[in-house]
């Protein structure tokens, strides 16, 4: 093994980077390990906060970008830029001399760096393989990536154990929980901090909404974005704050909906581009639910005890805590939830239990990838059965 092996993070979204923060710590702290992040997708849109800048300024080194182009509800475009970036990732790869490509979950830019890191011949390391999640494409990008990725940091025992249904050797799959829970009530952001930012003014009095498209048609994510909303103010929550949604196809609806419904509300509805990893989990904790369909309130939710409704199929399958109510999209399922949960001004709060692991996560994927001696044996693939 030479003296530092080169790990390449590849990173598309703020709360990807977030929830990888810790292991990116643990990596750079490790010296037989070299950290290269790439930064693509909508780190680099100007529309959705341009996150690489607030990556910089938390004094983290960008070593490349992979130019992402936004694809709208057209799915043949998506397709094409999906193409252009894998091809780009190659060639970031070999000026890189990247060893070990890391990526995390199952976004379409994740599907790119995956292919372009097997196809060159890259160790692929695969964080959160195994889950169920519906989503759009997700599920499908999510399980294609796993028969690409020759080292996988599985979540929980049941994605390991579906890892093992789809034919990955028992030695590839390393149990290992999630990286979002590492740390993270020691990392969220004060309430006597997180104030005087984002003008909340009550801790447990607001709703934190983070929805994310799930179909390409923005008039009807307008018209759920637009319910939902309503829907939380009627119920009693004192005050809503909204997460700006991912740039899924769609997507437009949604920022629609709550740039609408801010101008007339009863009560303050606030909302940003982005958020940094420690206000949003400052948020989390304080809220009196999270509403939406964030894989945050499955994963991260349940280490603060936080009620979480999550509305339609966009979890569908992922593993979740006594913290989640599951709804489907509809007015009546979700005007209950919201006023069992706020319960008359006295908001139900859960105990702090997490199923994805006892926080020990980032150090557990930093020693593996230091070291296992990744000989031929695991690059050369075959289905074990």
């Amino acid at each position: 093994m030479p003296s530092r092996r080169n790990i390449t993070f590849v990173t598309g979204t703020r709360a990807e980077f977030g929830l990888m923060t810790p292991v990116l710590r643990a990596i750079q702290s490790d010296k037989h390990l070299n950290l290269q992040i790439v930064a693509t997708g909508m780190h680099l849109d100007r529309a959705h906060g341009r996150t690489i800048e607030q990556i910089k300024k938390d004094s983290w080194n960008i070593a490349a970008t992979v130019p992402w182009k936004p694809a709208g509800s057209n799915k043949t475009l998506l397709a094409r830029n999906t193409g252009l970036a894998s091809a780009a990732f190659a060639s970031v790869y070999e000026e890189l001399k990247s060893d070990v490509v890391l990526i995390v979950g199952d976004r379409v830019e994740a599907f790119a760096a995956a292919s372009a890191a097997h196809l060159s011949g890259r160790i692929l390391g695969h964080v959160h393989g195994g889950d169920r999640a519906l989503g759009q494409v997700d599920d499908a990008l999510r399980h294609s990536i796993s028969k690409l990725a020759h080292i996988h940091f599985a979540a929980t025992q049941d994605s390991a154990d579906r890892l093992l249904k789809m034919g990955e050797d028992r030695w590839r799959i390393k149990l290992v929980g999630s990286p979002g829970i590492d740390g993270i009530v020691n990392e969220a952001l004060p309430f006597k901090h997180l104030s005087p930012i984002t003008g909340i003014t009550r801790r447990g009095r607001y709703a934190l909404v983070v929805l994310h498209p799930t179909q390409a048609d923005e008039s009807l994510e307008d018209q759920r974005a637009s319910m939902l909303l309503k829907l939380c103010v009627a119920s009693g929550f004192e005050e809503v704050v909204c997460v700006h949604p991912n740039n899924d196809p769609g997507a437009g609806g949604i920022i629609r909906a709550i740039a609408e419904f801010k101008k007339h509300s009863p009560v303050p509805v606030r909302m940003a581009l982005s958020y940094t990893r420690e206000m949003y989990l400052g948020l989390l904790r304080d809220a009196a639910i999270l509403v939406g369909n964030s894989s945050s309130g499955i994963i991260e939710a349940a280490s603060f005890g936080t009620p979480v409704l999550d509305i339609g199929d966009r979890q569908k399958g992922r593993l979740r805590g006594e913290n989640v109510t599951s709804v489907p999209f509809r007015e009546s399922a979700i005007r209950t939830a919201l006023k069992r949960i706020w319960n008359a001004g006295m908001p139900k709060r859960y105990r702090r239990h997490n199923l994805y692991g006892r926080g020990r996560t980032a150090n557990a994927i930093a020693r593996h990838l230091a070291d296992i001696q990744f000989t031929q044996r695991w690059v050369k693939k075959l289905i074990a059965y």
